[in-house]
């Protein structure tokens, strides 16, 4: 029985960890939509609208579509690794464009950003946060340029809070780094980024449910006393994935999930999940809550 859960652990390390899951992505887009102003929100879903999927992310909104919209959107660039429109850069033959779809890559590479001791780094999620925040700032930007790049902005600002995508160890953010975890009978062996992406909690979560979660988060973090600048989220991130995101070792097979360990990650997740909040919000508010009317 042992060799059969080893080599399913095993196989567990091979899986792709996507960052927060979907639960966690739309909790923090939740939470962004509150702090915007009404012009903003209505802006966003300006902008949103002439995405190509708005209409699958709005086909069973009620009476909120662009709400509903936003909160998808936040999922988009996951969900496009199941997406045949798109290809993986290097590995796939490249897919064509379609309308208001000039890039149909799925940029795994963005998701996350390490840095290792000996200087060298890999992922661009932090390059491309810096572009994309750009880009929509700029009125010059073409509409179907700003209503791709939005998407992607509200994903992996959620991202690079998440202490695992903002790594220093060799090991794919914990993706290589085998736990045992004695609370969850049906899958007792993963890794730990799988573990910390799903802390949030299931990934159908929406609406009632989502709406209770995100007002918890609301009522128990406080807001950030300020915003910062994309190098402190990064700092701060890859701070905690060095001093708290790893359980310690022990005299088991593999190094297991105790109640305490969990318990101090579910605090550290739910503060970064309501400060990605908080941050996304108030940069959107920015971005389109006070634009003049000669860029509109």
């Amino acid at each position: 029985m042992k060799s059969i859960l080893t080599a399913l652990a095993l196989l567990l390390t091979t899986l792709p960890a996507w960052g927060w899951n979907a639960a966690g992505h739309r909790l923090v887009a939740a939470i962004a939509w509150r702090q915007m102003s009404p012009i903003a929100q209505h802006r966003v879903t300006d902008l949103l609208q002439i995405h190509p999927d708005y209409r699958k992310w709005t086909a069973k909104a009620g009476d909120n579509p662009g709400y509903t919209a936003f909160l998808e959107a936040s999922t988009w660039p996951d969900d496009i690794r199941k997406d045949r429109r798109f290809h993986d850069e290097g590995r796939e033959a490249p897919t064509p464009p379609f309308p208001g779809m000039a890039d149909t890559a799925r940029h795994k590479d963005w998701h996350y950003v390490d840095q290792f001791s000996n200087k060298v780094r890999d992922g661009e999620l932090d390059h491309q946060l810096e572009r994309l925040t750009r880009l929509l700032r700029n009125p010059g930007t073409p509409p179907a340029e700003r209503a791709y790049a939005l998407p992607w902005l509200i994903h992996l600002l959620a991202d690079i809070h998440q202490p695992l995508h903002v790594g220093s160890r060799d090991d794919g953010g914990g993706n290589r780094f085998e736990i045992e975890n004695p609370f969850n009978r049906r899958l007792p062996f993963t890794n730990l980024h799988t573990w910390w992406d799903d802390l949030p909690g299931p990934p159908w979560l929406r609406g009632p449910r989502l709406e209770r979660a995100a007002d918890a988060l609301l009522a128990s973090q406080p807001k950030p006393p300020r915003q910062g600048s994309l190098a402190l989220w990064e700092k701060e991130s890859r701070e905690l994935s060095r001093e708290t995101a790893y359980p310690a070792a022990t005299g088991s097979l593999l190094p297991a999930i105790t109640a305490d360990f969990a318990a101090r990650s579910q605090a550290v997740a739910n503060q970064r999940l309501a400060t990605a909040g908080y941050r996304l919000g108030r940069l959107l508010e920015g971005t389109f809550g006070q634009v003049s009317r000669e860029t509109e």
